[in-house]
Protein backbone atom coordinates (compact mmCIF):
# COMPACT_ATOMS: atom_id res chain seq x y z
CA UNK A 1 0.00 0.00 0.00
CA UNK A 2 1.39 3.39 -0.97
CA UNK A 3 2.10 5.54 2.06
CA UNK A 4 -0.04 8.62 2.57
CA UNK A 5 3.00 10.91 2.72
CA UNK A 6 4.16 9.77 -0.72
CA UNK A 7 0.63 10.19 -2.11
CA UNK A 8 0.37 13.73 -0.77
CA UNK A 9 3.71 14.64 -2.40
CA UNK A 10 2.52 13.23 -5.70
CA UNK A 11 -0.66 15.27 -5.52
CA UNK A 12 1.11 18.48 -4.57
CA UNK A 13 3.65 18.08 -7.36
CA UNK A 14 1.25 16.92 -10.05
CA UNK A 15 -1.94 18.98 -9.63
CA UNK A 16 -1.87 22.71 -10.13
CA UNK A 17 -5.24 23.26 -8.47
CA UNK A 18 -5.79 20.75 -5.68
CA UNK A 19 -9.11 19.68 -4.23
CA UNK A 20 -9.54 19.71 -0.46
CA UNK A 21 -11.62 16.51 -0.61
CA UNK A 22 -10.27 13.37 0.94
CA UNK A 23 -8.57 11.13 -1.62
CA UNK A 24 -9.06 7.40 -1.08
CA UNK A 25 -5.90 5.39 -1.43
CA UNK A 26 -5.79 2.26 -3.57
CA UNK A 27 -3.88 -0.99 -3.24
CA UNK A 28 -1.26 0.29 -5.68
CA UNK A 29 2.35 -0.34 -4.65
CA UNK A 30 4.86 2.24 -5.79
CA UNK A 31 7.59 0.12 -7.34
CA UNK A 32 10.94 1.22 -8.76
CA UNK A 33 9.56 1.66 -12.28
CA UNK A 34 6.97 4.10 -10.98
CA UNK A 35 9.22 6.09 -8.66
CA UNK A 36 11.96 6.47 -11.30
CA UNK A 37 9.51 7.81 -13.90
CA UNK A 38 8.13 11.21 -14.78
CA UNK A 39 4.79 11.32 -13.02
CA UNK A 40 1.66 13.26 -13.81
CA UNK A 41 -1.29 12.95 -11.41
CA UNK A 42 -4.72 13.77 -12.85
CA UNK A 43 -7.98 14.51 -11.06
CA UNK A 44 -10.79 13.45 -13.44
CA UNK A 45 -14.47 14.17 -12.88
CA UNK A 46 -15.97 13.47 -16.32
CA UNK A 47 -16.35 9.69 -16.09
CA UNK A 48 -19.84 8.53 -17.05
CA UNK A 49 -22.05 7.76 -14.06
CA UNK A 50 -25.23 6.05 -15.18
CA UNK A 51 -27.97 6.16 -12.54
CA UNK A 52 -31.41 4.60 -12.60
CA UNK A 53 -34.29 3.53 -10.37
CA UNK A 54 -35.41 -0.05 -9.79
CA UNK A 55 -38.08 -1.58 -7.57
CA UNK A 56 -37.93 -4.95 -5.92
CA UNK A 57 -41.18 -6.89 -6.08
CA UNK A 58 -41.29 -7.36 -2.33
CA UNK A 59 -39.22 -6.81 0.81
CA UNK A 60 -39.01 -9.43 3.57
CA UNK A 61 -40.51 -7.48 6.49
CA UNK A 62 -41.16 -10.39 8.84
CA UNK A 63 -37.51 -9.92 9.83
CA UNK A 64 -38.07 -6.24 10.62
CA UNK A 65 -36.74 -4.94 13.91
CA UNK A 66 -39.74 -2.75 14.78
CA UNK A 67 -43.49 -2.31 14.49
CA UNK A 68 -44.34 0.43 11.96
CA UNK A 69 -47.74 2.08 11.79
CA UNK A 70 -48.83 5.33 10.15
CA UNK A 71 -49.61 7.13 6.93
CA UNK A 72 -48.54 10.33 5.17
CA UNK A 73 -48.92 11.91 1.74
CA UNK A 74 -45.81 12.54 -0.33
CA UNK A 75 -45.81 14.65 -3.50
CA UNK A 76 -43.35 12.23 -5.14
CA UNK A 77 -43.82 8.81 -3.57
CA UNK A 78 -47.59 9.01 -3.09
CA UNK A 79 -49.61 8.00 -0.06
CA UNK A 80 -47.25 5.94 2.08
CA UNK A 81 -48.99 3.59 4.50
CA UNK A 82 -47.56 1.17 7.06
CA UNK A 83 -49.57 -1.33 9.09
CA UNK A 84 -48.41 -4.20 11.26
CA UNK A 85 -49.54 -7.79 11.81
CA UNK A 86 -48.49 -9.83 14.85
CA UNK A 87 -49.11 -13.01 16.76
CA UNK A 88 -49.20 -12.78 20.56
CA UNK A 89 -48.68 -15.47 23.18
CA UNK A 90 -49.47 -15.34 26.93
CA UNK A 91 -46.71 -15.60 29.51
CA UNK A 92 -48.88 -18.03 31.46
CA UNK A 93 -51.93 -20.21 30.83
CA UNK A 94 -53.22 -20.13 34.40
CA UNK A 95 -55.65 -17.74 36.07
CA UNK A 96 -56.94 -18.45 39.57
CA UNK A 97 -60.54 -19.68 39.73
CA UNK A 98 -61.57 -16.91 42.14
CA UNK A 99 -60.13 -14.10 39.95
CA UNK A 100 -62.48 -11.48 38.44
CA UNK A 101 -61.98 -9.88 35.04
CA UNK A 102 -61.17 -6.12 34.91
CA UNK A 103 -59.96 -4.97 31.45
CA UNK A 104 -57.54 -5.58 28.60
CA UNK A 105 -55.13 -2.98 27.17
CA UNK A 106 -52.58 -2.84 24.33
CA UNK A 107 -49.33 -1.00 25.14
CA UNK A 108 -47.08 0.17 22.30
CA UNK A 109 -43.65 1.39 23.35
CA UNK A 110 -42.06 4.05 21.11
CA UNK A 111 -38.61 3.03 19.85
CA UNK A 112 -37.61 6.53 18.66
CA UNK A 113 -38.16 6.05 14.92
CA UNK A 114 -40.48 8.37 13.01
CA UNK A 115 -40.83 9.75 9.52
CA UNK A 116 -42.85 12.72 8.22
CA UNK A 117 -44.99 15.14 10.25
CA UNK A 118 -45.23 14.31 13.94
CA UNK A 119 -47.10 17.55 14.66
CA UNK A 120 -50.29 16.09 13.21
CA UNK A 121 -52.61 13.96 15.31
CA UNK A 122 -52.71 10.28 14.42
CA UNK A 123 -55.53 7.74 14.44
CA UNK A 124 -54.71 4.08 15.03
CA UNK A 125 -57.19 1.20 14.72
CA UNK A 126 -56.70 -2.28 16.11
CA UNK A 127 -58.25 -5.32 14.40
CA UNK A 128 -58.35 -8.99 15.32
CA UNK A 129 -56.93 -11.32 12.69
CA UNK A 130 -59.41 -13.64 10.97
CA UNK A 131 -56.71 -16.10 9.89
CA UNK A 132 -53.57 -17.40 11.52
CA UNK A 133 -50.18 -16.02 10.64
CA UNK A 134 -48.41 -18.78 8.75
CA UNK A 135 -45.18 -17.43 7.29
CA UNK A 136 -44.07 -20.79 5.87
CA UNK A 137 -40.41 -21.10 4.94
CA UNK A 138 -40.06 -17.74 3.20
CA UNK A 139 -41.65 -15.37 5.72
CA UNK A 140 -43.91 -12.40 5.05
CA UNK A 141 -43.24 -9.47 2.73
CA UNK A 142 -44.24 -5.81 2.61
CA UNK A 143 -46.99 -6.68 0.11
CA UNK A 144 -48.37 -9.70 2.03
CA UNK A 145 -52.02 -9.77 3.05
CA UNK A 146 -53.79 -11.44 5.98
CA UNK A 147 -57.54 -11.13 6.49
CA UNK A 148 -58.94 -9.43 9.59
CA UNK A 149 -62.33 -9.36 11.27
CA UNK A 150 -64.62 -6.58 10.13
CA UNK A 151 -65.03 -4.56 13.34
CA UNK A 152 -62.16 -2.80 15.10
CA UNK A 153 -61.54 -3.96 18.66
CA UNK A 154 -59.70 -0.80 19.69
CA UNK A 155 -58.77 2.65 18.46
CA UNK A 156 -56.89 5.72 19.62
CA UNK A 157 -56.41 9.29 18.44
CA UNK A 158 -53.21 10.79 19.80
CA UNK A 159 -50.47 13.37 19.35
CA UNK A 160 -47.24 11.43 18.81
CA UNK A 161 -44.27 11.88 21.10
CA UNK A 162 -41.79 9.40 19.59
CA UNK A 163 -38.77 10.79 21.41
CA UNK A 164 -40.42 10.93 24.82
CA UNK A 165 -39.95 7.28 25.73
CA UNK A 166 -43.62 6.84 26.65
CA UNK A 167 -46.03 4.14 25.52
CA UNK A 168 -49.38 4.35 23.80
CA UNK A 169 -52.24 2.83 25.75
CA UNK A 170 -55.11 1.46 23.65
CA UNK A 171 -58.17 0.01 25.38
CA UNK A 172 -59.29 -3.26 23.80
CA UNK A 173 -62.95 -4.30 23.75
CA UNK A 174 -64.03 -6.06 26.92
CA UNK A 175 -65.92 -8.70 24.94
CA UNK A 176 -62.59 -10.05 23.62
CA UNK A 177 -60.80 -9.61 26.93
CA UNK A 178 -63.49 -11.44 28.86
CA UNK A 179 -63.52 -14.33 26.42
CA UNK A 180 -59.73 -14.73 26.66
CA UNK A 181 -59.99 -14.50 30.47
CA UNK A 182 -62.71 -17.15 30.69
CA UNK A 183 -60.94 -19.61 28.40
CA UNK A 184 -57.71 -19.36 30.36
CA UNK A 185 -59.43 -19.45 33.75
CA UNK A 186 -61.51 -22.50 32.77
CA UNK A 187 -58.42 -24.19 31.28
CA UNK A 188 -60.00 -24.46 27.84
CA UNK A 189 -56.62 -23.16 26.60
CA UNK A 190 -53.44 -24.62 28.11
CA UNK A 191 -50.73 -24.12 25.44
CA UNK A 192 -49.62 -21.78 22.65
CA UNK A 193 -51.14 -23.81 19.82
CA UNK A 194 -54.56 -23.75 21.45
CA UNK A 195 -54.26 -20.05 22.18
CA UNK A 196 -53.18 -18.97 18.67
CA UNK A 197 -55.87 -21.19 17.18
CA UNK A 198 -58.44 -19.22 19.19
CA UNK A 199 -56.85 -15.75 19.12
CA UNK A 200 -54.88 -15.43 15.89
CA UNK A 201 -53.33 -12.04 16.50
CA UNK A 202 -53.69 -8.32 15.79
CA UNK A 203 -53.40 -5.85 12.95
CA UNK A 204 -52.48 -2.24 13.77
CA UNK A 205 -53.31 0.24 11.03
CA UNK A 206 -53.73 4.01 10.50
CA UNK A 207 -57.07 5.55 9.66
CA UNK A 208 -57.71 5.82 5.92
CA UNK A 209 -57.65 9.64 5.93
CA UNK A 210 -54.55 10.12 8.10
CA UNK A 211 -51.77 12.39 6.85
CA UNK A 212 -49.17 12.60 9.58
CA UNK A 213 -46.24 10.30 10.26
CA UNK A 214 -45.15 6.69 10.30
CA UNK A 215 -43.99 5.77 13.80
CA UNK A 216 -41.87 2.94 15.13
CA UNK A 217 -42.66 0.83 18.19
CA UNK A 218 -40.57 -1.74 20.02
CA UNK A 219 -41.17 -5.41 19.26
CA UNK A 220 -39.83 -6.53 22.62
CA UNK A 221 -41.37 -3.88 24.88
CA UNK A 222 -44.86 -3.69 23.32
CA UNK A 223 -47.52 -6.05 24.69
CA UNK A 224 -51.17 -6.68 25.46
CA UNK A 225 -52.04 -6.86 29.16
CA UNK A 226 -55.07 -8.54 30.73
CA UNK A 227 -56.06 -7.09 34.12
CA UNK A 228 -58.04 -9.01 36.74
CA UNK A 229 -58.63 -8.90 40.49
CA UNK A 230 -57.95 -11.57 43.07
CA UNK A 231 -59.44 -11.64 46.54
CA UNK A 232 -57.07 -11.23 49.47
CA UNK A 233 -58.02 -11.52 53.13
CA UNK A 234 -59.32 -7.97 53.42
CA UNK A 235 -59.26 -6.54 49.87
CA UNK A 236 -59.17 -7.15 46.15
CA UNK A 237 -55.66 -7.05 44.67
CA UNK A 238 -55.17 -6.31 40.98
CA UNK A 239 -53.11 -8.77 38.97
CA UNK A 240 -52.29 -8.97 35.29
CA UNK A 241 -51.20 -11.33 32.56
CA UNK A 242 -49.03 -10.17 29.66
CA UNK A 243 -49.30 -11.28 26.03
CA UNK A 244 -46.06 -10.62 24.17
CA UNK A 245 -45.37 -10.51 20.45
CA UNK A 246 -44.11 -13.88 19.23
CA UNK A 247 -40.59 -13.29 17.93
CA UNK A 248 -39.19 -16.69 18.90
CA UNK A 249 -40.74 -18.76 16.12
CA UNK A 250 -38.86 -18.90 12.83
CA UNK A 251 -39.91 -17.50 10.43
CA UNK A 252 -41.47 -14.93 12.73
CA UNK A 253 -45.30 -14.67 12.68
CA UNK A 254 -45.04 -10.90 12.38
CA UNK A 255 -44.63 -8.44 9.52
CA UNK A 256 -45.13 -4.85 8.44
CA UNK A 257 -47.20 -4.17 5.36
CA UNK A 258 -45.77 -1.10 3.60
CA UNK A 259 -47.31 0.31 0.44
CA UNK A 260 -47.06 3.56 -1.52
CA UNK A 261 -50.11 4.38 -3.61
CA UNK A 262 -50.39 6.88 -6.46
CA UNK A 263 -46.76 7.99 -6.75
CA UNK A 264 -45.53 10.10 -9.66
CA UNK A 265 -45.48 8.39 -13.06
CA UNK A 266 -41.74 7.69 -12.85
CA UNK A 267 -42.40 5.39 -9.88
CA UNK A 268 -45.58 3.72 -11.16
CA UNK A 269 -46.13 0.43 -12.91
CA UNK A 270 -42.85 -1.37 -12.38
CA UNK A 271 -43.19 -4.79 -13.98
CA UNK A 272 -40.44 -6.57 -12.02
CA UNK A 273 -37.01 -5.94 -10.49
CA UNK A 274 -35.38 -6.04 -13.93
CA UNK A 275 -37.36 -2.97 -14.99
CA UNK A 276 -34.62 -0.30 -15.02
CA UNK A 277 -35.67 3.35 -15.33
CA UNK A 278 -32.68 5.48 -16.24
CA UNK A 279 -32.50 8.97 -14.81
CA UNK A 280 -32.32 10.46 -18.30
CA UNK A 281 -36.00 9.44 -18.53
CA UNK A 282 -36.96 10.38 -14.97
CA UNK A 283 -36.21 14.09 -14.73
CA UNK A 284 -32.47 13.47 -14.31
CA UNK A 285 -33.14 11.99 -10.89
CA UNK A 286 -33.15 8.59 -9.26
CA UNK A 287 -35.14 7.49 -6.23
CA UNK A 288 -34.90 5.42 -3.05
CA UNK A 289 -37.57 4.32 -0.60
CA UNK A 290 -36.98 1.68 2.03
CA UNK A 291 -39.85 -0.54 3.00
CA UNK A 292 -41.29 -0.52 -0.52
CA UNK A 293 -38.17 -1.76 -2.37
CA UNK A 294 -37.28 1.30 -4.46
CA UNK A 295 -33.52 1.63 -4.94
CA UNK A 296 -31.02 3.69 -6.92
CA UNK A 297 -28.82 1.70 -9.33
CA UNK A 298 -25.36 3.00 -10.35
CA UNK A 299 -23.23 1.87 -13.28
CA UNK A 300 -19.87 2.94 -14.73
CA UNK A 301 -20.17 1.64 -18.30
CA UNK A 302 -17.14 3.41 -19.78
CA UNK A 303 -14.71 3.27 -16.88
CA UNK A 304 -12.19 1.25 -18.88
CA UNK A 305 -11.62 4.22 -21.19
CA UNK A 306 -9.07 5.23 -18.57
CA UNK A 307 -6.78 2.87 -20.41
CA UNK A 308 -6.98 5.17 -23.44
CA UNK A 309 -5.05 7.90 -21.63
CA UNK A 310 -1.61 8.04 -23.19
CA UNK A 311 1.14 6.50 -21.05
CA UNK A 312 1.23 3.90 -18.32
CA UNK A 313 -1.20 4.65 -15.53
CA UNK A 314 -2.59 3.51 -12.22
CA UNK A 315 -5.64 4.35 -10.14
CA UNK A 316 -4.88 6.21 -6.93
CA UNK A 317 -8.41 6.96 -5.79
CA UNK A 318 -12.08 7.09 -6.74
CA UNK A 319 -14.88 8.87 -4.89
CA UNK A 320 -18.50 9.11 -5.99
CA UNK A 321 -20.31 12.25 -4.84
CA UNK A 322 -24.07 11.81 -4.96
CA UNK A 323 -26.14 14.94 -4.47
CA UNK A 324 -29.68 14.82 -3.06
CA UNK A 325 -32.04 16.94 -5.11
CA UNK A 326 -32.33 20.32 -3.42
CA UNK A 327 -35.87 20.86 -2.12
CA UNK A 328 -36.64 17.14 -1.90
CA UNK A 329 -35.74 16.91 1.79
CA UNK A 330 -36.49 18.85 4.96
CA UNK A 331 -36.79 18.29 8.70
CA UNK A 332 -39.80 16.04 8.21
CA UNK A 333 -38.43 14.12 5.21
CA UNK A 334 -34.94 13.94 6.59
CA UNK A 335 -31.73 12.75 4.98
CA UNK A 336 -29.97 9.98 6.88
CA UNK A 337 -26.25 10.11 7.65
CA UNK A 338 -25.41 6.95 5.72
CA UNK A 339 -26.63 4.75 2.88
CA UNK A 340 -25.81 1.08 2.47
CA UNK A 341 -24.21 -0.11 -0.77
CA UNK A 342 -24.79 -3.49 -2.42
CA UNK A 343 -23.52 -5.12 -5.61
CA UNK A 344 -26.11 -6.50 -8.04
CA UNK A 345 -25.86 -8.51 -11.23
CA UNK A 346 -27.50 -7.72 -14.57
CA UNK A 347 -30.85 -9.01 -13.21
CA UNK A 348 -30.57 -6.78 -10.13
CA UNK A 349 -30.15 -9.76 -7.83
CA UNK A 350 -28.04 -8.73 -4.84
CA UNK A 351 -24.76 -10.65 -4.81
CA UNK A 352 -22.95 -8.98 -1.90
CA UNK A 353 -22.73 -5.93 0.31
CA UNK A 354 -19.88 -3.77 -0.90
CA UNK A 355 -16.84 -4.14 1.33
CA UNK A 356 -13.10 -3.54 1.31
CA UNK A 357 -11.25 -6.85 1.28
CA UNK A 358 -14.39 -8.53 2.68
CA UNK A 359 -13.74 -6.85 6.03
CA UNK A 360 -15.13 -3.31 6.26
CA UNK A 361 -18.47 -2.56 4.63
CA UNK A 362 -18.53 0.52 2.42
CA UNK A 363 -21.15 3.18 3.06
CA UNK A 364 -22.13 6.42 1.40
CA UNK A 365 -21.63 9.05 4.10
CA UNK A 366 -23.49 12.37 4.10
CA UNK A 367 -21.14 15.35 3.89
CA UNK A 368 -22.76 18.52 5.27
CA UNK A 369 -19.65 20.73 5.30
CA UNK A 370 -21.10 23.02 2.62
CA UNK A 371 -24.69 22.96 3.86
CA UNK A 372 -24.89 26.76 4.18
CA UNK A 373 -24.24 26.91 0.42
CA UNK A 374 -26.72 24.11 -0.34
CA UNK A 375 -23.78 21.84 -1.14
CA UNK A 376 -24.72 18.54 0.49
CA UNK A 377 -23.69 15.20 -0.93
CA UNK A 378 -23.17 11.55 -0.10
CA UNK A 379 -19.54 10.56 -0.41
CA UNK A 380 -18.92 6.97 -1.48
CA UNK A 381 -15.31 5.67 -1.60
CA UNK A 382 -14.99 3.37 -4.60
CA UNK A 383 -11.24 2.92 -5.13
CA UNK A 384 -11.30 -0.83 -4.53
CA UNK A 385 -14.49 -1.36 -6.53
CA UNK A 386 -13.33 0.64 -9.57
CA UNK A 387 -9.91 -1.00 -9.45
CA UNK A 388 -11.53 -4.43 -9.49
CA UNK A 389 -13.39 -3.48 -12.68
CA UNK A 390 -10.20 -2.15 -14.30
CA UNK A 391 -8.36 -5.35 -13.35
CA UNK A 392 -11.10 -7.49 -14.93
CA UNK A 393 -12.11 -8.99 -11.59
CA UNK A 394 -15.68 -7.73 -11.93
CA UNK A 395 -18.08 -7.77 -14.84
CA UNK A 396 -19.19 -4.49 -16.39
CA UNK A 397 -22.70 -5.94 -16.12
CA UNK A 398 -22.44 -5.58 -12.34
CA UNK A 399 -23.81 -2.43 -10.73
CA UNK A 400 -24.24 -0.86 -7.32
CA UNK A 401 -27.51 -0.13 -5.56
CA UNK A 402 -28.13 2.24 -2.68
CA UNK A 403 -30.52 1.50 0.16
CA UNK A 404 -31.01 3.18 3.54
CA UNK A 405 -29.60 1.28 6.49
CA UNK A 406 -32.13 -1.10 8.02
CA UNK A 407 -34.22 -0.75 4.89
CA UNK A 408 -36.72 -3.46 5.94
CA UNK A 409 -37.56 -1.53 9.12
CA UNK A 410 -37.87 2.04 7.82
CA UNK A 411 -39.75 4.00 5.16
CA UNK A 412 -37.05 6.63 4.49
CA UNK A 413 -37.05 8.15 0.99
CA UNK A 414 -34.51 10.02 -1.13
CA UNK A 415 -34.36 11.87 -4.45
CA UNK A 416 -30.87 11.94 -5.98
CA UNK A 417 -29.51 14.00 -8.86
CA UNK A 418 -27.71 12.32 -11.75
CA UNK A 419 -24.68 13.70 -13.58
CA UNK A 420 -26.69 16.18 -15.69
CA UNK A 421 -27.77 18.77 -13.12
CA UNK A 422 -25.14 21.50 -13.46
CA UNK A 423 -23.48 22.42 -10.19
CA UNK A 424 -25.85 20.03 -8.41
CA UNK A 425 -24.68 17.04 -10.47
CA UNK A 426 -23.41 13.82 -8.99
CA UNK A 427 -19.84 13.04 -10.09
CA UNK A 428 -17.22 10.33 -9.93
CA UNK A 429 -13.87 11.88 -9.02
CA UNK A 430 -10.92 9.75 -10.07
CA UNK A 431 -7.31 10.34 -9.11
CA UNK A 432 -5.12 8.74 -11.79
CA UNK A 433 -1.33 8.72 -12.08
CA UNK A 434 0.45 8.60 -15.47
CA UNK A 435 4.10 7.67 -15.78
CA UNK A 436 6.52 6.86 -18.61
CA UNK A 437 4.33 8.99 -20.87
CA UNK A 438 5.30 8.82 -24.55
CA UNK A 439 7.07 11.93 -25.77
Amino acid sequence: MIKKTILYLLLLGGIASCSTDTINTSDFEAGETFTDSNIRVMLLDTATVLTSTIKYDSILTSEASRIMVGQYSDSIFGTVKASSFMELIPQSYSIASEAVYDSIVLYLKYDGYFYADTLQSINMDVYELAESLNPGESGYFNTSEVSVKEEAIGNLTFNPRPSGGDSLEIKIKDSLGLEIFNRLQQKDIVNSDEFTNFFKGLQLKPASNDNGAVLGYSLSASLMRLYFSEAEETSQEQSSLDFTINTTSSPTPFFNRVLAQNPIDYLSGFTNQEDIRYSTDTNNQSYIQSGTGIATRIEFPHIKTLFEIQGEGTLLGAVLKIKPSFGSFNDQLALRDTLSVFVVDQNNDITEQLAIEDVATVQAILNRDGEEFNDIYYELPLSTYIESILMGERSLDDALILFPNNYISTIDRFVLNDSNNGIQSSTLQITYAIYDEDE
